[in-house]
């Protein structure tokens, strides 16, 4: 008995250890050893990174959808969101170059061409952003418009669609330089920028929204001030860790001037890799119109609220995800490719049991995490429909995360282009509208249209995955 308490404990200690280690950020080798170890130690620091990623949307949420009208505040917050996910293919794009080849030179072992990577990819994505956000500022009412909000909201929300473009450089920098320290197997940085960026805008958004002493209400307005100062506080983080020199990529001025072959390198990464992100993010945006149209400023609010709390479950199982393509870039650069294939299963086993933790959890009290987002209750019912049917394909969305990512970790990124392409543009969106209008479904159309689609683009990667193209792309 004594010895079984005593074994007990070990393991206890063992884990609290492993725990310790994941957050603390060591720059280790995650080519050799326990491969259950090197994806845990990956894996937490970057679901806690994702995971507060999503809370971003979750406070601005919260807070806008206790105004006056928050039916149209919601619906701006949410219509913006899924205009800037244009701007998060360009950001994740970039970022998966970059992981790829920091992962691919780092499992060489050669941290000098890593840096250099890393530089070259900021300086790409900030000049392609620049001219995405002059549009956003000039058409900004036009844009929400655009994506189906009534009058009243396009002119409630134009100043919070100007911030958040105009300053989307900023998401920009954090989505990239986060792939930056992935890639070099530093997560724990990049997980406390995101912390540090959020513990700000939770800070922020009360006082901007509401006013605080001599700071006056900006309501929503201030919401988007909140989001782009914390984001702003948490790139700079990142920046500080960059330039300190402690860690394995040392950064120095000199890997800014534009490197031309290396940049042609980069994009022939991340061009399919962007295109990937904007066929997904382009087919959000038309499911959000259609919901908009269908089901009014009521319906597309409560999709809205159920979306950004689905994302909220399903960024972490994305950032876990993301520990299959740092430890596939590395093993692949070390020419371990068994090693690479194993890192992916044991990834997908994890990711499958945290998605079905989160399936009963959402099942079973999701409606309660809706009044708190809301006290509407049109919106209330809206989300509470569309959360239970979006709900059902869960582990199916993590599977495909997982696969996806391992070949954009390999710097395979034309296949989950293609993938994404089928599954979205000739299946998902055709099917939504079939749904919605033909069959006069409306907005539950579009809900049902999306677990159905995602399961097929997870079967279709675990297909290719097992043919094993990824394996043989050369970065």
């Amino acid at each position: 008995m004594l010895e079984q308490k005593t074994a007990s404990l070990g393991k206890l200690s063992q884990i609290f250890t492993l725990i310790k280690q994941a957050l603390k950020g060591e720059d280790l080798d995650y080519t050799q050893g326990s491969i259950r170890k090197a994806v845990i130690l990956l894996a937490i620091p970057m679901m806690l990174e994702m995971a507060m990623e999503s809370v971003f949307a979750l406070v601005d949420l919260y807070f806008v959808g206790h105004l006056h009208n928050s039916s149209h505040a919601i619906q701006t917050v949410g219509l913006t969101e899924s205009v800037l996910t244009v701007i998060y293919s360009l950001a994740i794009g970039m970022s998966m170059a970059a992981t790829a080849v920091v992962a691919r030179r780092i499992g060489e072992k050669d941290p000098v061409a890593a840096s250099k990577a890393g530089m070259q990819a900021i300086i790409i994505a900030v000049a392609f952003n620049l001219i995405i956000s002059i549009v956003g500022l000039i058409y900004a009412t036009d844009i929400l418009l655009l994506m189906g909000a009534s009058a009243e909201t396009a002119a409630q929300g134009t100043t919070f669609m100007r911030i958040m473009m105009g300053g989307s450089v900023i998401i920009v920098l954090l989505f990239l330089i986060n792939g930056i320290f992935r890639g070099a197997g530093n997560a724990a940085i990049a997980m406390r920028s995101l912390w540090i960026a959020n513990i700000a805008n939770i800070i922020l958004c009360p006082v901007l929204i509401n006013g605080f002493g001599p700071i006056p209400a900006f309501g929503l307005t201030g919401a988007a001030m909140a989001t782009s100062l914390g984001r702003g506080i948490g790139v700079c983080y990142q920046v500080y860790h960059l330039v300190s020199d402690k860690g394995l990529l040392k950064v120095k001025l000199s890997y800014f001037k534009p490197h031309f072959e290396q940049i042609k390198a980069l994009l022939k990464i991340a061009t399919p890799g962007i295109f990937q992100f904007v066929i997904a993010s382009c087919s959000w945006i038309f499911l959000a119109q259609l919901v908009a149209t269908t089901g009014g400023d009521h319906g597309s609010a409560g999709y809205q609220t159920a979306l950004r709390l689905m994302m909220f479950f399903m960024l972490p199982a994305w950032g876990m995800s993301n520990a299959a393509a740092t430890l596939v870039g590395q093993n692949l650069g070390a020419k371990h490719i068994d090693r690479a294939e194993q890192s992916v299963m044991k990834t997908a086993k994890y990711v499958v049991i945290y998605m079905l933790c989160v399936m009963g959890l959402t099942f079973g009290v999701g409606r309660y995490f809706i009044s708190f987002f809301s006290n509407d209750v049109l919106i209330q019912e809206v989300a509470k429909n569309a959360l239970q049917i979006m709900s059902a394909g869960y582990i199916f969305y993590g599977i495909g995360m997982v696969l996806i990512s391992t070949f954009n970790g390999a710097g395979d990124t034309w296949t989950p282009t293609w993938v994404n392409l089928f599954g979205f543009w000739l299946f998902q969106i055709p099917l939504g509208y079939f749904l919605a209008k033909h069959m006069e479904m409306g907005p539950t159309g579009v809900f049902i249209a999306i677990p159905v689609a995602e399961t097929g683009i997870a079967i279709a990667s675990y297909i290719l995955f097992r043919i094993g193209k990824w394996k043989t792309i050369k970065v």
